[in-house]
Formats: structure tokens, sequence, C-alpha cells
């Protein structure tokens, strides 16, 4: 048994090169571990939000478990970084909501602006588009993605906990006699002090006990069985190629194929300058090596999980709990990805872990991002105002979208104005332009 454990340790190693990345096998499981935890609302939120648009909910948590695991694990094997892709959040609710609901078009066929989509992203990223516009991103901007990332991760925390609503004028603080915001609370005690101990695995373990006293407390339930078997795909399988392909020659086809590819395009680009910067790397030119891999990952998962019949598949912001935990490579987001597949069999399982139990480590994370703020240069207002819009409005938009658009709209125009257009590449000012127009069309 030992030495079949050395042998995958000495395989791992190979693969991976974890000592030149200063980490090991037990670091990056329990980082794999954590973003899985911190992301496993997905498997039960995304069908909710898209049965809302008429999709059957057994059939789209099946495919997003799928379409998660198999794209993680080819993030695992091909780009080898620890990120972590499924579903994305903000992407399901404009699919349902807005394409569905509001516009009245049919779920196969917003399923198939996805798939569209995924072709597209394909195209652009063997052209190098989405690397071209992370290159084009100025450092200081750069370093308040990933501050702005950590904000919008404790936020999306505090709001999972209860213990931040809407009302007032915009927000205020939830009732704190809620279970779910004295668990979130206690958790964040505890996690804090594991992480002051150093304990490895701290927010892994903090979710854990989280969970576990949510169960005396009532806001979470041990589930009636612990297997289930997989729920049929059938229903939406393939459904974006079921439709009539005449109809995306239409006017307002087209704006939902560019309103997909647009969020889509600056959330990843986003999520991975932000966590990338916070595990250093970043080469010193401020570019990701083999960005070009986990683009094209991300829109192969767009791809496939539209077949499937999910949403858009995008890198996940929670990808920098595990990068939190330590992780460096791609064992973090293979672990993720094996956890993803087995959630198809163990789903009762992972459903129990509540909102209030992975908050403390996302807001955790939100305090772990904040370090490359002492970075960016604070003295050129043509560099902090842009990095300051960048990280406030992240939060408040509650878009990573929108705080890199204002971010860089706002770089380029200050530039501009004050004799320092040269600083600014051509990619920046198309991209400008394009922000503009998009503001008024």
């Amino acid at each position: 048994m030992t030495s079949q454990t050395n042998s995958l340790n000495n395989f791992l190693e190979r693969v991976y090169r974890l000592r030149d990345h200063n980490t090991t096998v037990r670091t990056e499981i329990i980082a794999g571990f954590t973003t899985f935890m911190t992301m496993a609302y997905i498997i039960v939120v995304n069908p909710s939000i898209l049965s809302d648009a008429g999709m059957d909910f057994g059939a789209v948590l099946t495919a997003t478990c799928l379409a998660a695991g198999l794209t993680t694990i080819l993030m695992a094997f091909y780009a080898k970084y620890p990120f972590a892709l499924a579903p994305g959040m903000g992407l399901n609710a404009f699919f349902a909501y807005t394409v569905v609901i509001g516009m009245g078009y049919s779920w196969q066929l917003a399923l198939t602006a996805v798939f569209v989509e995924g072709l597209i992203f394909i195209v652009m990223s063997f052209f190098r588009v989405r690397e071209a516009i992370i290159d084009s991103i100025p450092m200081n901007l750069k370093y308040a993605v990933s501050v702005g990332i950590g904000l919008f991760i404790a936020f999306i925390g505090f709001v999972n906990a209860g213990i931040v609503e809407g009302g007032g004028a915009i927000l205020q603080l939830g009732d704190m006699s809620n279970p779910s915001a004295i668990l979130a609370v206690i958790g964040l005690i505890i996690t804090g002090i594991l992480l002051y101990k150093k304990v490895r695995g701290a927010l892994f373990i903090g979710i854990l006990l989280s969970t576990a006293i949510g169960i005396f407390m009532g806001v979470a339930e041990l589930p009636s069985s612990i297997v289930q078997a997989p729920l049929s795909m059938k229903p939406t399988f393939l459904a974006a190629l079921k439709v009539d392909w005449a109809t995306i020659f239409s006017l307002d086809f087209l704006i939902i194929i560019f309103t997909f590819l647009f969020v889509d395009v600056f959330d990843t680009v986003g999520t991975v300058i932000g966590v990338a910067s916070k595990a250093d790397m970043l080469d010193t030119k401020g570019r990701l090596p083999k960005a070009s891999q986990v683009l094209l990952t991300d829109a192969v998962g767009t791809t496939v999980g539209a077949l499937f019949g999910t949403s858009t598949v995008t890198t996940y912001v929670e990808s920098a709990s595990g990068v939190a935990e330590g992780g460096r490579t791609g064992l973090t987001a293979l672990t993720t990805g094996i956890l993803f597949l087995l959630a198809l069999f163990l789903s009762p399982i992972f459903q129990i872990i509540p909102g209030a139990a992975t908050a403390p480590a996302l807001i955790l994370v939100g305090l772990f991002m904040m370090e490359p703020i002492f970075k960016v240069d604070l003295k050129d207002y043509t560099e902090a105002i842009p990095a300051f819009l960048t990280i406030i409005m992240m939060t408040i938009a509650y878009s990573i979208a929108e705080g890199i658009v204002f971010g860089m709209l706002s770089y380029t125009l200050l530039k501009l104005f004050t004799g320092k257009a040269k600083e600014v590449s051509i990619v920046m000012y198309v991209l400008s332009l394009i922000f503009i127009l998009r503001f008024f069309l």
C-alpha cells in the first residue's frame, strides 16, 4: 500500500511539479475540497433558477454536476491551474428571467444562444482575443481587480449568511437573531482562530465544523439517504441543437448572444486575473502564462454545458478560496472536478451544507485578497481613481464585469485628457469605445 501511495505521489509530482510550486499533495487536495465546498451551492441553485424557465430540475442538476466536473478536470490537465468552473451565477439569472421569462423565448433557444456563444469563444481563444484583453489591462488595474473580487466575495458571504440584506436606503443589517446569521458569526470566529493558529485547511475545517453546528441549530438537516442514482439528463440533453436555426439571425437573438459574450468575457477575465494575482502566478509584465489554455477550457466548458443542458459555464471566483488554502496547481482543480462528479451520486450529502457555513470562508477570502492594494499607485490619480472604481463597482454593482468596465473606461479617459494618452494601449482604446457604445445602445 505504501509503495502504491509513493508511486501516486511521484506521478502527481511529475504532472504538476508540486515542489516547484512550493505545495504538497495534501495541501492541493484540501484546497480542492475547500473550493468545492464554497461553490457546491451551484448544484442546487442553478437548477432552481433554470427550472423557473421551464427546464427539468433533475436534468439541470445532472447537467450542472457533469459540466462543472468535466470542465474543471480539463482545466486540471490542460491548463494545470487551480481554477474551477461551473454554470455562472448572474448568467443563469439572465438566461431564465430575461431571455426566457422577460423576452418570451423558449429555453431551448436560450441554450442555443449559449452554445453559439461557446463556439464564438473557442474561435476567440484560437485568435487569442481574450488573452489580448488580459494583457492590455494595466498592472494597477490588475491589482485592483484582485482586491475588488475579494470585496465581492466577502459581500456574497455576508448576503448568503443573512448578515446583510436589502432594505433601508439600499442595504441594511440583517436579522442578527436569525440562526443562519448566528451560525455565520460562530463560523467566522472558529475559522479566524484556526487561521491564527496556522492550522492547515482552516477554511475547509471551518466549513465542516459550521455545518455540524448548523445541524444542532436547525440551520442544516441530515439527509434521509446518502447515495442516490444520478437523475436523467434526457429532457435537456442536446436541446440546444433542436431549434429553428433561422431564428439566430434575428436582431433580438444577436443582442442575447452579445450580452452573454460581454458578461462572460469580463467575468472570466476578472476572475482569472484576480485569482492569479493572489497566487502570484502573473509574470513581471502582469501576464498569466498559459492564459490561452485557461480561456480555451472556459470556452469548451460553455459549449459542452449548453449541449448537456445548462447555462454558461465559466471560471468561478470561489476558486480563490482554494488558492487561499495553498492550492497552486491543477491538482486542486482535479480534486474539485472529481467531487462534482461524485456529487451526482452523493448530492444529498452536499446539499446539507448551508450558505451560512460557507459564508465565513468567503468573507475571510475577501480579507486574503486585499493585500494587492498596497501595490496600487495611490499618488497618481490617473492610476488611483480607475483602481478605486474597479474595486468599488464590483461590489455595489454586484458584477465583476461591470467593475472592470468602469475601471478600464475611466483609466482610458483620464489618461487621454491629462496628456498621458501614450500610456494607453490600442486594445484599451477599442474596448473603451465598445463600453461607451454599450451604455448608449
